[in-house]
């Protein structure tokens, strides 16, 4: 069966380039009679997979020494918990940005360890937009502020990041890293799944300034520690090994065509080809509107009738085109398009719904 397009939000397509590499590697990794979920990870082969891994990644986001990068497990939703453990060491208070179901969860648990000031939202329209940034409102003694840089299920991203001086700006990732440039330094910690754009479920990757590794609350079991973990390598306990190994193939392919700036380009020409057609169109409409918050990641879109958006879905389907039914609190379609999504598979979504819209007018 030939392989379909898959518009997953995650987990989510890969690199089909990276399929076959960890494919042929699969029983056998180079010259060593085994494979990499059979390896140890404290023998020399294993400690040369992370450390090229780390290396890589340090590259791509062109991340400063004074950075520590680990690899954990957990998943993100971990990261709700274990930064206010973490960061919460003077005023026990963060901010918070409140743009959907991502943040809603963080703010959820770190309300178990401090104050939430949440400083802007776009709940009261179902997050169909980036709230304005008063600062204002900002909180100048928070022990950090926290922010999702894309939205995965509303399909929303802020145009740039909240200016928060001295406060730590912490970023959820998960859906949109390494698909275009940030700044690392205009962060104190940034942390991302890596079902999206990375790699298998399973491991999560953090981003950490030197200074936000020292402190966590009494109560804090050890392996939700940060500085455990930067202390152990990433490996105080076994890490997720095959996770971090196909991250690494990924993140070869990255630095192979050209690393962030020129994926970029190329999500940005796909979602550029999706939104042109939504907003030409008679039939189908994107549920953002403002084009300054648009994901170029996850694109919802819906043609105002229920019945016609199960249609789509249905017909979608039989023509390859998978995984494109939109979050229920959204309704109609998402079509998700992260780094391992070709080009010519939008362009197959695109002709297919200008043949769906001229078969439903």
């Amino acid at each position: 069966m030939a392989r379909v397009y898959n518009f997953s939000a995650g987990p989510s397509v890969l690199p089909e380039a990276v399929l076959k590499t960890a494919a042929a590697e699969l029983v056998e990794y180079k010259n060593t009679g085994m494979s990499v979920m059979e390896m140890s990870h404290r023998s020399a082969m294993y400690e040369e997979i992370i450390n090229t891994a780390e290396a890589d990644l340090r590259k791509l986001m062109n991340i400063p020494e004074n950075y520590k990068v680990l690899f954990l497990q957990g998943g993100a939703s971990s990261q709700f918990a274990m930064v206010p453990m973490n960061l919460m060491k003077n005023s026990r208070k963060a901010d918070f940005v409140h743009t959907g179901q991502w943040s809603k969860m963080a703010i959820k648990e770190a309300k178990r360890y401090g104050t939430v000031n949440i400083v802007a939202s776009s709940e009261d329209k179902t997050f169909n937009y980036i709230p304005e940034f008063d600062t204002n409102r900002f909180s100048a003694d928070a022990d950090y502020f926290h922010i999702v840089t894309n939205n995965t299920i509303y399909g929303t991203k802020p145009a740039k990041m909240p200016e928060t001086g001295n406060v730590p700006l912490v970023a959820d990732m998960s859906s949109n890293i390494l698909s275009e440039p940030y700044n690392v330094s205009d962060f104190g910690l940034i942390f991302a799944g890596a079902q999206k754009n990375i790699g298998p479920a399973g491991l999560t990757i953090v981003i950490i300034r030197d200074d936000l590794t020292d402190y966590s609350m009494d109560m804090t079991p050890t392996m939700f520690q940060y500085k455990t973990h930067v202390e152990g390598g990433s490996m105080y306990n076994t890490p997720p090994t095959y996770g971090i190994y196909f991250a690494g193939l990924t993140f070869k392919w990255l630095l192979e065509i050209g690393g962030v700036e020129e994926i970029a380009k190329i999500n940005r020409q796909k979602a550029a080809l999706l939104y042109d057609y939504l907003d030409n169109s008679a039939l189908f409409n994107a549920t953002v509107a403002d084009r300054n918050h648009r994901s170029i990641m996850n694109i919802p879109f819906i043609t105002g009738n229920e019945d016609l958006d199960k249609k789509f879905v249905k017909e979608a389907e039989k023509n390859g085109i998978v995984n494109i039914k939109g979050h229920r609190t959204v309704g109609g379609m998402r079509a998700s398009i992260y780094n391992g999504m070709p080009v010519e598979g939008v362009k197959a979504l695109v002709e297919f719904m200008k043949k769906f819209e001229t078969e439903n007018k």
